[in-house]
């Protein structure tokens, strides 16, 4: 039987109006017309940059609706009308890492200090996209790093970027970019994570863990140090 909403307009969050979705929206595909609709509704596309700045990113925002039409869903319904933009911009603020280098996270905080034992960081809330299944993984980072007459600001050490890697190159990543800033004697990371396409899907796993550790220089070579780190970050 025929849906008697179908045919009726809905109002759109910029004016005008689109067509309103039948009552088994749910499960329909959308019409070739109420998608245009869907897509006329938007700002005239612009460049990604130009876009983001206005909150606009119709590339994504065309990609999520696709989604949504892939999955079965109606998103011309009411609760689904923003969602392509809402997670545009989450995606987009997921994904800054790509526009940071390590000189905008460390932002000059880096100083000269006469000082040579070890300092750590430990217990770094961290999280990410993993590469494979674009779903979270998150857990903490420890890093330590033998300085070299200079030191970062601990908050520094903090901050944290999101990319699409997989753990273990992550785990390298901060390591190498520790040692291109400061110069170290030696520097060691540790990241333990849970992820999501364990947790979620697969193998269900609701309590695994993987740990990763890089280790460069003194941390590398000599056992003691070695030791001292792992130590101190069980302490």
């Amino acid at each position: 039987m025929e849906c008697q909403a179908a045919g009726e307009e809905l109002p759109r969050p910029h004016g005008g109006a689109m067509p309103r979705p039948c009552c088994n929206g749910y499960s329909e595909l959308l019409s070739a017309e109420m998608r245009r609709a869907l897509v006329q509704y938007r700002p005239e596309k612009r460049g990604r940059e130009e876009a983001a700045e206005g909150g606009e990113l119709p590339a994504l925002e065309d990609a999520y609706l696709s989604i949504l039409e892939g999955l079965g869903e109606n998103p011309a319904r009411q609760g689904l009308l923003q969602t392509p933009r809402r997670a545009a911009k989450a995606m987009q603020f997921l994904t800054k890492g790509y526009q940071e280098t390590i000189e905008d996270i460390l932002n000059d905080a880096i100083f000269d200090e006469d000082h040579n034992e070890m300092v750590i960081v430990k217990d770094i809330d961290m999280f990410s996209l993993c590469e494979h299944h674009l779903v979270p993984f998150f857990g903490k980072v420890h890093i330590g790093y033998l300085p070299v007459k200079k030191v970062v600001g601990l908050s520094k050490l903090k901050n944290h970027t999101v990319l699409f890697p997989v753990q273990e190159r992550l785990t390298r990543q901060i390591a190498l970019a520790i040692t291109e800033a400061l110069k170290p004697a030696g520097v060691a990371v540790i990241v333990e994570a849970s992820h999501m396409c364990m947790v979620m899907r697969g193998v269900q796993k609701m309590n695994s863990r993987t740990v990763t550790s890089t280790m460069l220089g003194v941390l590398r070579e000599d056992p003691k140090t070695r030791e001292e780190f792992l130590t101190l970050i069980k302490n």
